[in-house]
């Protein structure tokens, strides 16, 4: 049977499936207290650390790790599908999946293509229509021929804009609502997704709209939205502009991956056509595999601030099982407060191409970061910035380009390059995070968690995957600036219980069952939280979050104090300096 099953029946389906019953007449369950436990299936333990908790809806496993809702488990104890699972488990609770065949109408994909296709013609028409829109990318340097190339359109204010014209029977809202360009509410009605906003159509390799982002022209928050995961859309998978720069140049010598949308089309704009941005996530695997099957040299360019260069870090980390002979990946720091879009408008194409050559090796910027993390004077230091290096120097597969950088790091330690090689390569007697400057740093630890409070971003995950409703009136932007590790995945968490206020644990869980982060959520979902009688989990997240904007604050003042000690603090900075002093000073 083919055709699409939309994403709120497969929600739908993982709230109300009874895990206990679902996973009972698989494996032998028995009652402990709250939950469940079992013998785990899927390792050999002859005591149970396998839990099933049926408030919850999702079993973890202790002992190897394993974790997932009821349909997870379907796919991985009878080796099923996942539209077979889909299937499965509605079968067993005698609900018809709404398919192609069913009385709920066909979704099959070269509808939602074109679906897109016609909304993306629609908002097009629209920024005719709408002079301030027009004005505002004409003021960000933005010609018609840059518009046309890239697509971009506005999508008016208004709460049923698209949903008057698009999704005026039960068949088409569907449509609009698997394709994420409508929201449900609480009662089933619906609401357009992008209001008042530039649109920035996301094309696959083929040139399909699959997505869009869309940019708010004020000073509204958030300042931009990207279309939620569907069907057509994976944002862990696909780079904006990436098909523009492959339709502009046949070989690619080299491509540089920047922040935003803004960002590539400001660079097409003075002729830099091989650039594409990440989606509002970390560089992954997808990203570098698609990047290096077109081009052998990979050029990471973010902004010049903490949070460009924790993204940087995190990209970093994520090439090193990627590096091999034959490829580059280097990394461009820009001057603090730039970004591409404003560099290329200042500097033109040459200065912006002369960036790019004088940028970093990854090895370089391995080395000189984590030195910048130790007193390379001393011996200590030294032996530090070995253990530091371990867990990195250990993900890149063997070859000339790991001998090279271990030579690389055995001069700055000040060792033998095989005798280097043979420490990086025993056990280290305690795990490190590495240098923990973006990413799960804070949620992958390997040793025993220490018998302290957790970090504040693990404690804000847990209260959140254990309470999602406690989210709901959280204000994530007070985490802007924060570079704290895992921040970001909090922010998408807190993002999407916001935008679907029935979400609950399962449900979170299954969205995130292919995410890298997955396996680590499953983790802290599955640990009880200790709580007193008067325990508010809405109240204790929202003081993590003020705790987060403190640190970062904090962090945003030893930076500049930095500066100011080196003698390199703008005008401008003085003065941010000044008021977060006066900030801190009285509590603000």
């Amino acid at each position: 049977m083919s055709g699409l099953i939309p994403q709120h029946f497969i929600d739908d389906l993982i709230t109300r499936a009874d895990i206990v019953e679902v996973l009972g007449r698989r494996i032998p369950l028995k009652k402990a207290g709250r939950e469940f436990k079992a013998c785990c299936p899927f390792h050999d333990e002859k005591t149970p650390s396998f839990t099933v908790s049926p408030a919850k809806g999702f079993y973890h496993c202790f002992g190897c790790g394993a974790h997932g809702t009821a349909l997870g488990f379907l796919m991985e104890y009878d080796h099923m599908e996942f539209v077979e699972a889909v299937e499965s488990l509605a079968g067993m609770m005698g609900i018809e999946v709404p398919r192609e065949d069913s009385q709920r109408p066909a979704r099959r994909y070269d509808e939602l293509f074109e679906l897109m296709q016609k909304v993306e013609q629609h908002y097009q028409q629209e920024l005719r229509k709408h002079q301030p829109a027009a004005d505002y990318l004409r003021a960000r340097g933005i010609d018609g021929a840059t518009a046309k190339r890239f697509g971009i359109g506005y999508a008016p204010s208004g709460w049923s804009h698209l949903l008057d014209k698009f999704g005026t029977s039960t068949e088409a809202s569907d449509r609009l609502l698997a394709v994420g360009l409508i929201i449900r509410k609480d009662n089933g009605k619906h609401y357009d997704r992008f209001r008042g906003r530039i649109m920035f159509p996301i094309r696959d390799s083929r040139g399909r709209c699959i997505g869009f982002g869309g940019r708010v022209m004020g000073q509204e928050e958030p300042k931009y939205l990207n279309s939620p995961e569907t069907v057509l859309f994976h944002k862990g998978r696909e780079l904006y502009g990436l098909y523009e720069a492959r339709q502009a140049i046949r070989n690619i010598e080299r491509l540089v991956v920047v922040e935003g949308y803004m960002d590539v089309i400001g660079l097409a704009r003075h002729g830099i056509d091989f650039a594409a941005a990440t989606l509002g996530t970390a560089t992954t695997d997808e990203h570098l595999n698609r990047l290096f099957r077109l081009s052998d040299e990979v050029h990471f360019c973010f902004d010049g601030d903490r949070a460009g260069r924790a993204a940087a870090w995190r990209a970093l980390e994520t090439a090193l099982p990627q590096i091999r002979e034959g490829r580059q990946v280097r990394f461009v720091f820009l001057p603090e407060g730039q970004d591409p879009d404003s560099y290329v408008q200042n500097d033109g194409a040459d200065g912006f191409e002369k960036a790019l050559d004088q940028s970093l090796a990854l090895s370089d910027y391995l080395v000189e970061e984590l030195a910048s993390q130790v007193d390379m004077k001393s011996l200590d230091g030294r032996a530090r910035l070995a253990e530091l290096a371990r867990p990195l120097v250990n993900r890149i597969p063997p070859g000339v380009y790991k001998a090279l950088l271990i030579e690389r790091l055995a001069e700055s330690v000040g060792l033998a390059a095989p005798k280097l090689e043979a420490i990086l390569a025993e056990n280290p007697s305690k795990p490190t995070l590495g240098a923990g400057r973006g990413g799960l740093g804070g949620l992958r630890q390997k040793s025993k968690p220490s018998a302290g409070k957790p970090s504040i971003v693990r404690r804000a995950i847990s209260l959140l995957l254990n309470n999602p409703d406690a989210a709901g009136k959280l204000d994530i932007e007070q985490l802007a600036g924060v570079s704290k590790p895992g921040t970001e995945l909090l922010r998408d968490l807190i993002e999407t219980v916001q935008s679907e206020p029935n979400m609950t644990t399962a449900r979170l869980l299954e969205r995130w069952r292919t995410h890298e982060e997955g396996r680590h959520l499953g983790k802290l979902a599955a640990v009880e939280l200790p709580v007193s009688e008067d325990f508010d989990a809405a109240a204790e997240l929202e003081q993590c979050i003020a705790q987060l904007k403190l640190a970062g604050k904090r962090e945003r003042v030893d930076f500049l104090i930095e500066k100011e000690r080196l003698r390199v603090l703008s005008d401008a900075e003085r003065n941010e300096l000044r008021e977060l002093g006066q900030g801190s000073a009285t509590g603000g």
